[in-house]
Formats: structure tokens, sequence, C-alpha cells
């Protein structure tokens, strides 16, 4: 999907920075030097944004993070996704709070690097990760609100997407 305005100046820094540390990290592709790479992967989207909703209420509960886990063990949108990227991607969306823009950079990079073909998918796993605790916090709401505006995900979709999240998570 292409996006009809250029990247806020925080979202082609960090973008640098975190290829580079990817690069680092795996020895694989030379870090991004230019605006039309992708420097996030599909499964690194999903992942940051599922972080990103648990870290939005500013408590990061076990819960949480094992609904992350099992989704990045089990689904297999995620197969073949290296695991140790998770520690990666979770630095980046942590740094990207601390910004005054963050968040419109995280949605960028996702905008930019996640295939519209997922962009339910991304949405049903922020689903999950927010109702997996049982509850859902004021600012995890609003978080859900952005990334269905964000992606642009059809309202009846998404209430059939929250609909389904709920249904697994009572107790």
């Amino acid at each position: 999907m292409a996006r009809d305005h250029a990247p806020l100046p925080i979202v082609l820094a960090l973008a640098r920075q975190y290829s580079a540390l990817q690069h680092a990290q795996t020895k694989g592709a030379p870090p991004v030097t230019s605006t039309n790479q992708h420097v996030l992967s599909a499964q690194d989207c999903l992942v940051a944004l599922m972080i990103a909703v648990s870290a939005s209420d500013e408590n990061i509960r076990t819960a949480e993070l094992v609904k992350i886990q099992a989704a990045v063990n089990h689904l297999p949108v995620f197969a073949g996704y290296d695991i140790d990227r998770m520690n990666t991607m979770s630095q980046m969306v942590f740094d990207l709070f601390e910004q005054e823009d963050g968040l419109d950079a995280l949605f960028g990079l996702i905008r930019d690097d996640l295939p519209e073909r997922l962009f339910e998918t991304a949405y049903a796993l922020a689903c999950d990760v927010a109702a997996a605790d049982g509850k859902l916090a004021a600012a995890e709401l609003r978080l859900l609100e952005e990334i269905r505006y964000e992606l642009d995900i059809d309202r009846l979709h998404a209430a059939a997407i929250e609909r389904g999240a709920r249904a697994r998570h009572l107790t």
C-alpha cells in the first residue's frame, strides 16, 4: 500500500538504525540506505504491533507476552520467523514510544512494510493480545481504535474480529 505523504524524519532515521542493527545481528542483507526498501518483514510488523498493544497501557502483563509468543510459535504467518528478532522489535517499539511522534513513526513503518493482505491479521493479533489478560485498559482501546483507522479496517470486519477475540478469552 503506497503512502500519499513523505514518511516522518524519525521513521527514516529509525529505519536505518534498526536495519543496521539487524545487519549486525544477522550478518544478512546490507542495511537500508534507500527509502524504497522495506526495513521490516511482514512478521516484524505483526510482532511490533502486538508489542505496541501490550505496552500501550504501560503494564506489560505475562498473559500478553505468552499470547505473543504463542502466536509467533504456532501461526502459519510466522513460519520461518527468527524468534530472536522479537527482542529487536521490542526495543524498537519501546524506543518509538519514547519519541514525541513515535506512534506515527510506528504506523508509518507498518503501512510501508506490511502487505495490505495482512492488515486484518494484524488487527486480529492486536485484539488477541489486548484481550489476553481479560481486561481492556483505556490506552489499549485507544490504540486498537488507532490501528483500525491506520490500517483502514472495515467496521463490520473489525466488529467480527473483536467479537472473536472476546469469545476466545472469556473466563
